[in-house]
């Protein structure tokens, strides 16, 4: 049941005048507003039955918490019952100790109350009341993406076939009292084979004949978690990727996966991506995958997480990973202007050649100019391409001829991409000084990453599947919001005053109460 507690200051709460007004916690407490929170999961409680519940506003603070400062469960509460800064952000009064949640309420809340989507929600709607603030003023916004180390280590398919099989025999005998003679225990050793696709198959051989006689034991109905235990392995072993080291590399995390940072730089974990904007550095919103997660794969719904806190965009900065048509042209839908690098994977024409849009023809460095242009499939990747003919009499007397000439006859062809004369407007924008100044400004994504991971735990993931890390990099960006939040409310603001008289303006729920302490 969601009880609604009803927080009345005591006497104590006098000791709230002795926390900084400039605290990062009070000028979070006095900006903004978390009421919106209770309304939001009050679907994930029941009204009626149950005992009383701790309010969600409640723990959603105690979370942010958690995050800004990088603490575990037990360590949040244990440091808000002798932090007053602490007490004074969740609205508990000092002496009452006992309101603060078990620490294993907190695991409880993330793990069945709290949806991914309602991080998500939370997260949109703090950014919006900065822009109603004025605290988010600028209409530019920047994408990129951050890799973040699984809270495991990967392993070799073979080791976790054999991983598998220890579970599922281990668990067939917590179950059933001991393992039936019928099934094979002779986990065949692979781990000094020098022939490694041979061990691969050594071992899942083994993996799907043992499985096969617990099968026919006839007693799956008395043995459901070691039933539970099999369809995950039957799941591994169903995916093509697996057996190539592309899948599932760890037991304990299933959903983790290699990623390549760069080139010779491979990790195993997750991909958080985000929108931020510049120059208040407040993230809009937020997406996790695993580590071989594209870039930009999920642009659409971070714009649109985006643009529902109501901000105004004019300019979105990405790197290369984020130049591809389908971007480019949402960009330009929402009128905004994309600075984005040219990647050479989506655009290569050799720098002789310039573009007129208007006429629709390609210039050579001796001022030649195409005549005439095709459609046509490469047979490669059956992607469509356009050819451009120049005319040949033209570049058959052309005083630079023999560089042009390819297997002993006059280059008369030029074959771009379909999406070439497009890019190539992208590729000479590129080049102003304008467009160099502003994106300058991308920057300020590498060192929030670095934020995140240094202050914040973003460098390994604290559970072990994909929700939980999403759940974690959407608490982190909100934690490093607040902090952003604070530090312009601070430098921006020019009031003074007492906290409690503060607190009596912005928080009506404590204004009876507060006025012992005034």
């Amino acid at each position: 049941m969601l009880a609604f507690d009803n927080n009345q200051a005591s006497f104590h709460s006098v000791l709230y005048n002795k926390i900084p007004q400039d605290h990062t916690l009070v000028l979070i407490n006095e900006n903004i507003d978390f009421s919106f929170i209770n309304p939001l999961l009050e679907t994930s409680y029941c009204k009626y039955y149950g005992r009383p519940a701790k309010e969600p506003e409640l723990l959603i603070r105690i979370s942010i918490i958690q995050y800004l400062y990088n603490l575990s469960d037990p360590e949040v509460i244990a440091e808000a019952n002798l932090n007053i800064a602490y007490l004074y952000f969740l609205g508990i009064n000092p002496e009452d100790d006992d309101k603060l949640p078990d620490p294993t309420t907190l695991c409880k809340f993330r793990n069945h109350r709290l949806q991914e989507c309602s991080v998500d929600d939370i997260l949109q709607e703090i950014a919006r009341q900065c822009v109603d603030l004025g605290i988010i003023e600028g209409k530019s916004l920047t994408i990129d993406s951050t890799h973040v180390e699984a809270g495991t280590s990967q392993h070799t398919p073979e080791r976790v076939m054999k991983k598998l099989a220890q579970n599922i025999q281990g668990t067939l005998e917590e179950e059933h009292g001991s393992i039936p003679e019928e099934i094979n225990q002779e986990i065949p050793e692979v781990r000094d084979a020098e022939d490694y696709r041979e061990a691969k198959t050594t071992m899942k051989s083994y993996l799907e004949e043992m499985m096969i006689q617990i099968e026919t034991l006839g007693e799956m109905p008395q043995i459901p978690e070691t039933k539970a235990m099999m369809d995950i392995a039957k799941d591994i072993l169903q995916d093509p990727k697996f057996l190539q080291a592309k899948g599932t590399r760890s037991v304990i995390d299933r959903d983790a996966r290699v990623g390549h940072k760069k080139k010779n730089h491979r990790f195993f974990g997750y991909k958080v991506e985000f929108t931020m904007t510049v120059p208040e550095y407040i993230i809009t919103a937020v997406h996790v995958g695993n580590g071989s997660y594209v870039d930009g794969t999920m642009f659409e719904k971070l714009l649109e997480r985006t643009k529902a806190t109501g901000m105004t965009i004019e300019e979105l900065l990405g790197d290369k990973a984020y130049f591809k048509k389908e971007i480019l042209d949402r960009i330009q839908d929402i009128g905004a202007t994309p600075y984005i690098p040219i990647s050479e994977m989506a655009y290569r024409v050799d720098e002789r050649f310039t573009y007129n849009k208007d006429s629709d023809e390609w210039f050579c460095e001796q001022g030649n100019k195409t005549v005439k242009k095709a459609h046509k499939k490469r047979k490669s990747s059956q992607k469509e391409a356009l050819k451009y003919y120049f005319e040949k009499e033209t570049c058959r007397s052309c005083p630079i001829r023999q560089e042009c000439v390819e297997r002993n006859r006059p280059r008369k062809i030029l074959e771009v991409g379909a999406n070439a004369p497009e890019f190539f407007e992208h590729k000479e924008f590129q080049k102003s000084d304008h467009f160099k100044e502003t994106y300058k400004k991308r920057a300020s994504q590498e060192w929030k990453n670095g934020e995140m991971k240094n202050f914040h735990g973003l460098g390994c993931a604290r559970g072990y599947n994909q929700l939980s890390m999403s759940k974690q990099a959407k608490f982190t960006a909100l934690a490093v919001n607040m902090k952003r939040i604070a530090n312009l409310l601070s430098s921006s603001s020019d009031s003074h005053g007492r906290i409690i008289t503060n607190l009596m303006d912005n928080n009506p729920k404590q204004k009876t109460s507060l006025t012992i302490a005034a």
